[in-house]
């Protein structure tokens, strides 16, 4: 009889390779993941629908016609300088939290004048802005 246990060799397991593949695969994810670039305005573009939403009452109201004129509250502004706008709308800010910028664009009011108000309100830090759209009559489709 032979109460002499077997000499076994250890079991080594080598992981280098398995981290080498690891980071082979990270920086393959890195370079090939096309990264989500969002914009510094957060709009939320309204839908028209029949349903009536109640103004809220602290909320800015801006007003653009087709000429370029501003208004803010329904008080026409001196000029269309964002300046003035900035000016016009820190004014109507006072006493309010954070309240939402609604935009009353005519429909030939230029892309240009709405551009403007929206980097006004950025620049004075309201990221709320919306836009006023009126229902689509059954005559109009």
């Amino acid at each position: 009889m032979n109460f002499r246990s077997e000499r076994r060799d250890e079991v080594n397991l080598d992981i280098t390779p398995l981290i080498d593949v690891v980071f082979l695969l990270l920086i393959f994810f890195m370079v090939s993941t096309t990264f989500e670039h969002n914009s510094e305005i957060n709009i939320t573009l309204p839908t028209s629908s029949k349903e009536i939403t109640e103004a809220k009452p602290d909320a800015v109201n801006v007003g653009l016609d087709a000429q370029g004129n501003v208004y803010i509250n329904d008080n026409a502004l001196v000029n269309a300088q964002i300046e003035t706008i900035k000016t016009a709308l820190s004014d109507a800010l006072v006493g309010l939290n954070e309240p939402p910028i609604i935009i009353s664009a005519d429909a030939e009011a230029s892309h240009q004048s709405v551009v403007r108000v929206m980097d006004a309100a950025r620049q004075l830090g309201l990221v709320k802005i919306t836009f006023a759209t009126q229902e689509i009559k059954a005559d109009d489709e």
